[in-house]
């Protein structure tokens, strides 16, 4: 499989190239795997790679993303300084602390917080087998958005990354990952505990648990 990776702005300065062709002897590939491949034929883009995404068929994919042969790729640096609400998203498939992380580098960052959440076996006194997760997607995110704004408001020189998850979820799987880097530890400390909070109030995410004496609806939020 070949595939062709359009580069722009430092990217292409680097490099001196509008575009870069990888050779594959697979026919599917992730995005983490494709970025691999592109820094050891590009060596002038591996201290970009943490701060670069990807967007396949013109939407940012995260690592696990599959690449198939006829798909539109592009590295997209950073923009606007590289500062704000990065990332803020509702996903029906499996979502990785690495690529919040990654989302929320730069060259200004000395200090990167995650928090993630899971599905855990136990609420008080009752078992619990799965969550399953409904949302109001288009709202969610638009509200994922405004808490890391807050967030951005408070710190200015913030980065923030939301990940939610919805559907049915196994113990053990991951719920929801936050990331926020800043100049300062406390900062992101700061920034992961007020944006988890916020979103549990006022996010239209809802909850089920399901237990060993039937399923239960908790609440409205996360």
């Amino acid at each position: 499989m070949k595939v062709q990776v359009r580069l722009f702005a430092i990217c292409r300065e680097r490099t001196g190239k509008d575009n870069v062709e990888l050779s594959f002897t697979q026919n599917v590939v992730t995005v983490g795997e494709l970025l691999d491949a592109l820094v050891r034929q590009e060596p002038a883009l591996r201290d970009l790679r943490s701060a670069v995404r990807v967007a396949v068929n013109q939407t940012f994919a995260h690592h696990q993303t599959p690449v198939q042969d006829g798909d539109e790729l592009a590295l997209i640096p950073p923009v606007s300084g590289g500062t704000g609400v990065i990332l803020a998203e509702v996903r029906t498939t499996e979502i990785f602390a690495q690529e919040a992380e990654d989302a929320v580098r730069g060259p200004h960052i000395g200090a990167i917080s995650t928090f993630t959440g899971t599905v855990r076996d136990h609420t008080g006194p009752f078992e619990v087998t799965a969550l399953e997760y409904e949302a109001y997607t288009e709202m969610a995110e638009k509200m994922l958005r405004a808490i890391g704004g807050e967030v951005c408001e408070r710190h200015p020189r913030a980065n923030v990354a939301i990940l939610h998850r919805i559907g049915l979820l196994s113990l053990g799987e991951t719920t929801v990952i936050i990331s926020v880097g800043s100049p300062h530890r406390a900062e992101a400390f700061d920034g992961c505990r007020h944006i988890i909070e916020r979103l549990k109030q006022d996010a239209p995410i809802w909850k089920k648990e399901r237990r060993g004496d039937g399923s239960h609806w908790v609440g409205m939020g996360s």
